[in-house]
């Protein structure tokens, strides 16, 4: 039998299966494995990072961050470095194939089936490629194991399940990981350079007005809020090209969209030349938003 015998992707949220891979043996012992499985789905929420469960012939590994978990079904005779490194490769291919709001809206179960195959091939890597040609990463996943162990879960007499029943679930204190983006390049820092000036200009004329307009009309207020608000995106974009985000790049286009219907409206009090400016500082810290990403998985951890 493979160490590795059956792997799924599945819905933080509510346990929904996304994907899974098809060839499984049907020996009893194994179906009650995916039965006790399909009993902790819907509760990965509360287990974030790295967990484990067992049954008399079986482990289940499982490795839960944002809005996808992804689990596997292993012989006792695997060891949890690769279990581990095989859940993080398959969560890595998986969030990098469908983005937050096709996770999102999935209304059925196995919704995403086609990835089976991407679990097929990442499974008969682990199981047949050797661990000799993994060992620099399962070395340093099993650092961060003995250093950080996973959560161990007992299912046994369904306690999950009847424990999330009463709202009694057992509470595990690990931290989520701590998913960094990729280094900031010299484009990325000088686009956050020419925002963060953007943002004080419209910040300085906003006030400025608001100061001098004692009776404010309603022209006078939208004034006041088409530079506050474009002030409000440019620090946004900042935030944004800084640090993780879910649904970036909605995020982005709709920050661009307020600098620039800003910008527009301020055609009375800017002439062209500084409209284009403020809209090419946007359009730039956008696309170095859309263009950095998650820092890269560890080398030789995937396929």
């Amino acid at each position: 039998m493979s160490m590795i015998v059956f792997a799924s992707v599945v819905r933080v949220r509510d346990g929904l299966p996304l994907s899974a891979s098809t060839d499984f043996c049907h020996s009893p012992a194994f179906l009650e494995c995916r039965r006790r499985l399909k009993v902790l789905a819907p509760q990965l929420g509360r287990y974030p990072g790295r967990g484990s469960t067992e049954t008399r012939d079986f482990r289940i590994h499982f490795s839960s961050s944002g809005d996808v978990a992804c689990t596997a079904i292993c012989s006792r005779r695997c060891p949890a470095a690769m279990a581990f490194c095989f859940v993080e490769t398959l969560w890595w291919e998986f969030t990098a194939t469908y983005d937050t709001a096709c996770i999102g809206l999935a209304s059925r179960p196995y919704a995403f089936l086609e990835f089976g195959l991407v679990i097929q091939r990442v499974k008969w890597h682990f199981n047949y490629a050797g661990c000799s040609q993994l060992r620099s990463s399962l070395e340093k996943v099993q650092e961060e194991l003995e250093m950080q162990p996973p959560v161990v879960i007992a299912l046994g007499d369904t306690e999950v399940a009847s424990g999330a029943l009463n709202g009694h679930a057992p509470k595990h204190l690990e931290p989520a990981p701590d998913f960094r983006m990729a280094p900031v390049t010299a484009l990325g820092i000088l686009s956050l350079v020419l925002n963060i000036m953007c943002a004080a200009l419209n910040l300085v004329r906003g006030v400025h007005l608001a100061e001098h307009s004692l009776q404010l009309a309603h022209e006078e207020i939208g004034n006041i809020l088409a530079f506050l608000v474009p002030f409000g995106a440019c620090i946004f974009q900042c935030y944004l090209y800084l640090f993780y985000s879910p649904a970036r790049t909605a995020k982005a286009v709709l920050g661009l969209l307020f600098i620039c219907l800003g910008n527009v409206y301020l055609l009375g009090l800017r002439n062209p030349w500084q409209v284009l400016f403020h809209v090419g500082v946007a359009l730039l810290s956008s696309h170095q938003i859309l263009t950095r990403r998650l820092r890269e998985k560890q080398a030789g951890c995937g396929v």
